[in-house]
């Protein structure tokens, strides 16, 4: 089921993968934040999953908190690379992450080039 993030009322607990959907970061990055204390306090379920009201993640998503100086250098350099003709796989090697991952961060900052046709079998 999509997010509505205008349809959740205050109260509503997010599961990290839908937390991580709308601040469009892994599940893995999401995870690192909240040990670093980069996001609101989650709660923990009698099982030990965290989950985060939503209340507190839209405040941090407009007070601009979750914040990676690192993270957002990375993706800048790796949409300079790509738009001087490098492929998302060159790309994706030279900052040591997989295929997947690096599209992602370069559909964040820049529009992708159509892929190449692939070849008949």
């Amino acid at each position: 089921m999509p997010l509505s993030p205008s349809d959740l009322p205050d109260d509503r607990l997010l599961k990290p993968y839908e937390v991580a959907r709308l601040l469009g970061v892994s599940v893995t990055q999401l995870a690192a934040w909240a040990r670093e204390g980069k996001l609101p306090t989650a709660v923990k379920t009698p099982g030990g999953h965290r989950r985060f009201r939503w209340a507190d993640v839209r405040d941090a998503m407009t007070r601009k908190t979750v914040h990676d100086p690192e993270r957002e250098q990375l993706e800048i350099d790796a949409a300079r690379l790509y738009a001087q003709g490098w492929s998302i796989r060159q790309v994706a090697e030279k900052f040591d992450c997989s295929y997947g991952a690096m599209r992602r961060i370069l559909l964040r900052r820049t529009v992708l080039r159509p892929r190449a046709p692939r070849p008949p079998i």
